[in-house]
């Protein structure tokens, strides 16, 4: 369930502030900012701290994450730099559990912007290895979804991954994504919802 997805009550749907977090059943999904990038990229020795400082949750020694690549920076920052709304399109995962937050950082969802050509969004995300085969990569995409639905008009949504991220297939599989040829990047398969 999302955090106030769109409010009806008005004359038309208004749409959840970019800003807020998208909150599930047990995940706050957590905008990504600049602040948060740089703080990353910088990767200092109390990087860590600092981020969990930013969004207020504890972040394992392990992030990030194995698909959190150093090209994803810059990636980010020029999509935020681009267009303010990408802030809300990039989210972190955060566990809500009993620490000193209250949430652990756990993964990542991102969308880019639909192409204008075809009207397709491209997803991807990936969790620290603790978090995974737990449902909350399903969680976050079924999410967010929605939530990016009523931002902009979206034909399609694609994902791809690799034919040995079973896991990763199943998150597609459980989220209503079906086969769709081969990917983009060499030895990649797509994934597709309309």
């Amino acid at each position: 369930m999302i955090h106030n997805p769109l409010d009806t009550t008005l004359s038309g749907p208004v749409s959840t502030p970019v800003f807020e977090d998208v909150v599930t059943s047990r995940l706050d999904l957590i905008p990504v900012s600049v602040e948060s990038l740089l703080c990353q990229r910088e990767n200092a020795s109390d990087m860590r701290t600092r981020l969990g400082a930013i969004l207020n949750a504890i972040v394992p020694d392990a992030w990030p994450h194995e698909h959190w690549e150093p090209h994803v920076y810059e990636y980010l920052l020029n999509l935020i730099a681009g267009d303010s709304e990408a802030v809300g399109w990039c989210r972190y995962l955060a566990l809500r559990d009993n620490n000193t937050y209250g949430r652990t950082l756990i993964g990542s969802f991102g969308s880019g912007f639909p192409k204008s050509e075809t009207g397709e969004a491209e997803i991807g995300y990936g969790l620290l290895p603790d978090w995974q085969r737990h449902g909350f990569a399903v969680e976050a995409v079924d999410a967010m979804l929605p939530w990016l639905r009523g931002r902009r008009e979206i034909r399609a949504f694609v994902a791809q991954t690799f034919p040995n991220l079973r896991g990763s297939i199943r998150v597609l599989e459980k989220c209503g994504f079906q086969p769709a040829g081969a990917g983009f990047e060499e030895g990649a398969v797509l994934f597709r919802k309309e």
